[in-house]
């Protein structure tokens, strides 16, 4: 089998299924090419399911506290782990059946099987023969199968896996990943987590709200490493505050296993080692980009640190492939996949006015209990960067609405440059700050200045006022606090 067409997508993920799909718009031909699941890691097992179960946590934490709320809850309120990830499953597998509608939408092929990269200008599909997570999605409805396919542009998009240490590789069982997170045979009374990014503190955060025991190790100074450190402060001691154990600058260094728990030799910033014994264990070190096995080398596609060189278009040093998304590197987030995939496809396809992705922009967020957010350079990166700073805070204890929510533990955070005015960077945690930190992203995108910022009308009330107050605080023109 042999078919032409302008652009050949690999992984249907947050990246690869937008990147088909504005390549369809601009009228041409796409097909894009998938192994396991449509909608890839992101709505499967990433971001998407991950929140349902936060969701079903936080209403578990809320009933906890039902009387604070003027409630009475009759009989008590207990977590269904079953049916709580049944749910969870079940959004995923909307998701995906909705990406499969979209490529139908914008007639976009979809080639069932693994791709590999056979010479510039053309894809090699064969049968997969190894499943990568398990369940594997049924093949699509007239999907095109193994064979080869040529194509003006390659854009590739195969996004990460977990990275594993050696000698405490995850096994499905004892050590686990967050494949095995999402959907447990059974609740663990004790659980360790290792690493406190994204991903571990939210397993953390939600697995703290079932009752179970959870010690998270982190190797860096601080939780969320990538985050405000005055930020990061605030949300350790409000998880500490939940019962939540967390080891600073400490590493795991071996893994025991048992017949049912594992015994973890943690070594402190001193030296010492200290032995923690758990029911399981969440490997929560990273990702990595899915670079092998796909020709790179064949071609002589530049790689780096486990990803895909690319310029500021996503196109990579052999002219017709590019990459997006993870495999093309950190921030590894599904809205920075979903973003170069516009520029990619926009860019090669001849239209004006593309901008390059600018990282400074790209919004991270952790939906944990409390939720944190940000944009742009933390306090200690502008510093660095020799910027003379000026600095604004506001809390949530002094905002009505917080206070009304019953959520009134929280800070906003933002930094100005003290010459122009312009915001360098915003950070939050607290309640519902992963859906506020876009109105600071889209103040950055426009260039906003302190001014504009002041002279801006923020509904009242909301938790949204707490943004323009942090803002006067950075000028000495707070009116609430």
């Amino acid at each position: 089998m042999s078919q032409n067409y302008d652009v050949i997508v690999i992984g249907a993920g947050p990246g690869g299924y937008i990147a088909a799909i504005r390549a369809a718009q601009l009228g041409l031909k796409t097909a894009v090419v998938e192994r396991e699941h449509m909608a890839g890691i992101c709505s499967n097992w990433g971001c998407i399911p991950t929140k349902a179960l936060l969701r079903s946590a936080e209403i578990l934490d809320f009933t906890a506290h039902a009387k604070e709320y003027g409630l009475t809850v009759d009989g008590s309120v207990k977590a269904d782990l079953e049916a709580i990830v049944k749910r969870s499953r079940g959004i995923a597998e909307r998701m995906n059946a909705g990406v499969g509608f979209l490529m139908k939408k914008n007639k976009v092929d979809i080639i069932w099987g693994e791709a590999t990269l056979s010479k510039p200008g053309e894809v090699t599909v064969s049968e997969v023969k190894k499943k990568i997570v398990e369940p594997q999605a049924p093949k699509p409805k007239n999907a095109l199968g193994a064979g080869a396919y040529s194509a003006k542009h390659i854009i590739v998009a195969t996004g990460a896996r977990p990275r594993a240490l050696p000698g405490i590789e995850p096994d499905g069982k004892l050590i686990w990943t967050y494949f095995d997170a999402l959907k447990p045979a059974k609740l663990p009374k004790s659980l360790l987590v290792m690493g406190s990014g994204a991903i571990g503190i939210e397993f953390a955060s939600f697995y703290r709200s079932l009752g179970v025991e959870v010690t998270v190790v982190e190797v860096m100074k601080q939780v969320m490493p990538v985050e405000d450190a005055e930020i990061a402060k605030f949300a350790q001691k409000r998880l500490e505050k939940r019962g939540i154990k967390i080891m600073l600058e400490a590493k795991v260094s071996k893994v025991e296993k048992g017949n049912d728990d594992i015994t973890a030799h943690v070594e402190t910033k001193d030296g010492e080692v200290e032995k923690i014994t758990a029911d399981r264990m969440i490997s929560a070190v990273g990702v990595q980009g899915n670079i092998e096995n796909i020709g790179l080398e064949k071609l002589g596609i530049k790689t780096d640190r486990g990803c895909i060189v690319i310029d500021d278009y996503c196109k990579t040093n052999v002219d017709g492939i590019y990459a997006i998304g993870d495999v093309a590197g950190p921030p590894m987030l599904a809205h920075k996949a979903e973003h170069e995939a516009v520029i990619c496809v926009e860019k090669l396809a001849g239209e004006k006015n593309v901008h390059p992705l600018d990282k400074l922009k790209v919004p991270g967020c952790t939906y944990c209990n409390p939720q944190v957010a940000s944009v742009g350079l933390t306090e200690a990166k502008a510093k660095e960067a020799g910027y003379d700073v000026r600095v604004g805070r506001y809390s949530f204890v002094a905002n009505g609405k917080a206070v009304a929510l019953g959520e009134d533990q929280g800070m906003v955070k933002t930094v100005f440059d003290k010459k122009t005015g312009e915001l360098l960077g915003a950070h939050m945690v607290g309640a519902e700050v992963t859906e506020l930190i876009e109105g600071f992203v889209v103040a950055m995108n426009l260039e906003t200045t302190e001014e504009e910022l002041m002279h801006t009308i923020f509904p009242h009330p909301t938790l949204s006022e707490m943004m323009k107050e942090s803002v006067l605080d950075a000028y000495g023109r707070a009116l609430n606090a």
